[in-house]
């Protein structure tokens, strides 16, 4: 369910026309265009957003993870193994918490601390240098929701996200405010706000997580590139016909004009596709890092491509662009405790390498990294695993954020079973209900991106704007 070659079927599904399946979201659409146009806005210096997508639902109590003694200590009771279990349960040593310790330069209330997982020193180190910061219980919401309103029945007062704790439809409403079946995601609509400023806008928004809804515009294209570069037009580019002279002929052939609407447009797309293989070919090829990016590693691969197209900005002719780079295999319902801290070491690498390339190539304050995923997990353990959850924390990277600093309300440390009042943020099991939306999340990169107006292109975003749900978190200088 969580697998990349699954979301790109699924996705390339959505694209072809399931807008009717979300009505609400229709009327919407119908006015995008227009709303985008009035919106756009000219950039004068260059901006990269950079998605990366934790697939499967990450584990949030194991990544940022709750380190003062009182807090800690609530923390190994519900998520150590009880008597009589044969495993270990899913807790982390106190101890072993000690070196990834975060230390931000204004101590949060109440004596609360918070640690990364062990697997995450480059990141740590980051945050404790000032940049990278953390959101606090982030998630999907329509409006802010306490938990009385999440149990009660007024759902047309205080509607719930839709298909909440599915795979699916939550990695949807995480990219795009809908369910699956959307088909504009959020990062495609900040891409409509910014194509113009591109002299080539098809390098807008760029996938190297194959096709997904949140690099989806109404006018910005979503262009998918490879670890190895530009994607080829195989038809022009393998060896079906060997001499040079008949290829050629082929890709000509590709290429020419029609009167017939369907051979038009095909061959529309296959000039676009052969002359952006041929400019990020030339771009790649300009571009030498000296940045080490760690071997083996999946989502480094794709981060270290992400630097080497931002270093070949000019030969795109790109001022505002963004990306979306994924890791898989977060849907620990078992294993938590033996499958988790390579994945988290995986992202720690890349992030930390990313970072430093964005260093060398001198444009780490123009380039934001930020984390995404299906949901966060439940508090409690079902053994060695974690099931699906609902908030949950997540990092934001670079030189322009705000960072030495977490963001949002510290849940308490709570299965939120009973109606106490240390349970408000919890709805059962120790799943988070968000503090904090996406929108919100979403709106706070948009301004810094330049989008004038985020409501423009965050449908829910209208029904936030109070001191305890502000549209501005703040976490951007």
């Amino acid at each position: 369910m969580t697998s990349k070659t699954d979301l790109s079927r699924r996705s390339f599904l959505r694209q072809t026309g399931h807008v009717s399946l979300t009505g609400m979201v229709a009327p919407w659409l119908a006015n995008l265009a227009t709303i985008g146009e009035a919106a756009a806005f000219s950039a004068n210096d260059y901006k990269a957003l950079v998605c990366v997508f934790l697939f499967g639902g990450n584990d949030y109590a194991n990544t940022v993870v709750t380190y003062d003694d009182e807090s800690y200590a609530k923390y190994y009771a519900i998520r150590a193994a009880g008597s009589g279990s044969s495993t270990s349960g899913v807790v982390l040593s106190q101890e072993a918490l000690a070196a990834t310790e975060l230390k931000p330069t204004q101590a949060l209330a109440d004596g609360r601390k918070y640690a990364l997982h062990p697997s995450m020193p480059g990141v740590a180190q980051l945050f404790n240098s000032g940049k990278a910061a953390v959101q606090l219980n982030v998630g999907p919401l329509v409006v802010p929701l306490t938990r009385a309103q999440y149990f009660g029945n007024d759902r047309q007062k205080y509607p719930l996200p839709p298909k909440l704790f599915s795979h699916n439809d939550q990695q949807s409403v995480w990219q795009s405010s809908s369910p699956e079946g959307s088909t504009i995601g959020w990062g495609g609509r900040f891409g409509d706000m910014a194509y113009t400023n591109n002299s080539n806008s098809l390098f807008t928004c760029i996938s190297l997580s194959g096709n997904n809804v949140l690099l989806s515009g109404e006018s910005a294209l979503q262009y998918q590139c490879s670890t190895s570069g530009a994607i080829a037009v195989r038809s022009s580019n393998n060896n079906f016909f060997y001499q040079p002279q008949l290829r050629a002929a082929f890709t000509q052939m590709l290429q020419k004009n029609s009167s017939h609407l369907l051979e038009s447009e095909y061959n529309t797309v296959m000039k676009r596709g052969i002359s952006a293989q041929s400019i990020v070919a030339q771009g790649l090829a300009s571009v030498s890092l000296k940045t080490a990016f760690p071997a083996g590693n999946k989502l480094a691969d794709q981060l270290k491509t992400v630097a080497q197209l931002i270093g070949a900005r000019n030969t795109l002719g790109t001022k505002r662009q963004v990306f979306m780079v994924s890791l898989g295999g977060f849907d620990l319902h078992d294993y938590l405790d033996t499958r988790h801290a390579p994945l988290l070491k995986q992202l720690d690498e890349a992030m930390t390498a990313f970072y430093a390339a964005t260093q060398e190539l001198g444009v780490a304050n123009q380039v934001t990294t930020f984390t995404a995923s299906d949901f966060g997990r439940t508090l409690t353990s079902n053994g060695d695993g974690s099931d699906h959850g609902w908030g949950s924390h997540h990092l934001i990277m670079g030189g322009s954020v705000k960072g030495a600093a977490f963001y949002g309300t510290p849940p308490p440390v709570s299965v939120g079973d009973t109606n106490l009042p240390e349970d408000q943020w919890h709805v059962g099991q120790g799943r988070l209900l968000p503090s904090t939306s996406v929108d919100q999340y979403a709106a706070t990169l948009a301004k810094w991106f330049g989008v004038a107006d985020p409501t423009s292109v965050l449908p829910n975003l209208k029904n936030f704007g109070t001191p305890a749900y502000p549209k501005d978190l703040g976490f951007m200088a």
